[in-house]
């Protein structure tokens, strides 16, 4: 599921500062390319014993990822349930504690980001 109103959309940050930030919070940049960068952080929804990521889409729209001082470009934020063996399944309803602790970690972001 995309969520719409993360307030991050078309948010720039160097690379440096992105990846500080996201990472005081939890956040892990576990893919990247030279101009592409992608957040995740894990939410466990412990009654059900379910696990969804909540996951930053960035691109580099100065520079390469190499650089700490690229300017990265935030696009779509998405929150999907993890699926064995693995992936993530964007499809299922999303627990509202878990949509509630996202959208407070992205407001925290957009807060140090700012």
């Amino acid at each position: 599921m995309i969520i719409e109103d993360s307030g991050l959309k078309g948010l720039q940050a160097e690379l440096a500062d992105l990846d500080e930030s996201s990472e005081k919070l939890g956040f892990v940049r576990w893919q990247w390319e030279y101009y592409r960068a992608t957040y995740d952080l894990k939410i466990e929804d412990n009654p059900n014993r379910e696990e969804y990521f909540l996951r930053i889409n960035a691109r580099a729209v100065e520079g390469k990822l190499e650089n700490p001082s690229a300017v990265l470009a935030v696009e779509d934020v998405y929150i999907g349930k993890a699926s064995f063996p693995h992936g993530l399944d964007y499809e299922s309803p999303v627990p509202d504690a878990v949509m509630k602790i996202a959208k407070q970690k992205l407001a925290a972001l957009k807060q140090l980001l700012a």
